[in-house]
């Protein structure tokens, strides 16, 4: 047994997916922005809905992320040349299937989850019954908010970004995905079968965020295809830091009920091959992704924002392997 700090040597690891020093793409007020039109693009009419019903949206809506997910969207959107009001519309609703899909991954038929965010899972304040109509309510609202930007396409873009977004959050994509997720014991606990159930649920929706704004400008196919290798890259990668955090980090550090996967018996890359296998994992899919990040930035200047983004994944693992370095680690679980 070794602490996690002796399986990987944390400056090695820094410099070996150091980026350039990038300024933030997005100023504090544009944050705001999209922080205020998360809660206000679902309209809760005043003393018109059932006391619950609007205390459980109203807490989930005031419960957000950190906006990371929406900032690309609103960023690819505008690069790819829809106007303001589009691009956050196409931000907010594709955050809005994220949360729903949170909301239902928490409940006690899934994971059973206790925290999110910091903060008690919806279904634990307002019953099972208060999610599941909490989280239609952000799915629903969400496909409206997404035609009114996808409507205002061409007829041949509309087809294909509607196409993408059932792919992806249909029975192809994220809704399979959550049922191999729910019956990963009938699967072997291997690299390729974690990796299967993170296709669908995490790659899918990182798909969304980068490729469906791409659409609905008319990107060239080529430029589609080097987003969605981008999109696999960060998906599987952002996986494996979850990943890392369930095994490694407890609830208060993450802000979600921690050791879901080993007690649930769910799939998770660091248990199935090990610590120092699973970051050896993330490494090279960041180097992937950072070559063909780098061929899409030559063929469109503006998506140079994107290296932000990256950087983010960096800096996340930097903090789980800093956090967590006292901890005894086999080399596999």
């Amino acid at each position: 047994m070794a602490c996690l700090s002796q399986i990987i040597d944390i400056n090695e690891w820094r410099e070996s997916t150091d980026t350039a020093s990038i300024p933030a793409a997005h100023s504090e007020a544009m944050r705001d922005e999209l922080r205020a039109a998360f809660r206000n693009r679902l309209e809760l009419p005043e003393h018109h809905l059932e006391r619950r019903f609007d205390e459980s949206l109203r807490y989930l809506l005031d419960h957000h992320g950190s906006m990371m997910r929406p900032r690309i969207v609103y960023q690819m959107a505008m690069a790819y040349g829809l106007n303001k009001q589009g691009a956050i519309d196409l931000a907010i609703a594709l955050e809005y299937f994220h949360s729903s899909s949170l909301v239902f991954d928490d409940l006690p038929c899934m994971d059973n989850a206790s925290m999110r965010r910091g903060t008690p899972c919806v279904h634990r304040l307002y019953g099972e019954s208060g999610a599941i109509l909490a989280a239609l309510a952000l799915i629903n609202r969400a496909y409206a908010l997404a035609w009114r930007t996808v409507s205002c396409c061409p007829l041949g873009v509309r087809q294909q970004a509607l196409i993408y977004l059932e792919q992806r959050l249909g029975v192809q994509g994220l809704l399979n995905g959550q049922s191999l997720d729910l019956n990963y014991a009938t699967l072997p606990n291997t690299l390729d079968a974690t990796e299967r159930v993170a296709r669908g649920k995490t790659v899918s929706l990182i798909s969304l965020a980068l490729v469906m704004p791409a659409i609905l400008g008319a990107a060239s196919e080529r430029e589609q295809q080097l987003l969605q290798r981008i999109s696999t890259s960060w998906g599987l990668g952002y996986q494996i830091i979850d990943d890392l955090k369930d095994v490694l980090q407890n609830s208060s550090a993450i802000g979600k009920t921690a050791a879901r996967d080993k007690n649930l018996g769910r799939p998770n890359i660091a248990l199935a091959i090990g610590v120092s296998a699973a970051v050896e994992r993330l490494t090279r899919l960041l180097r992937v992704g950072d070559r063909t990040m780098e061929t899409l930035i030559e063929l469109r200047p503006s998506l140079v924002f994107l290296r932000e983004f990256r950087s983010v994944l960096k800096d996340e693992l930097s903090r789980v392997i800093e956090g967590a370095g006292a901890i005894p680690i086999d080399s596999k679980r």
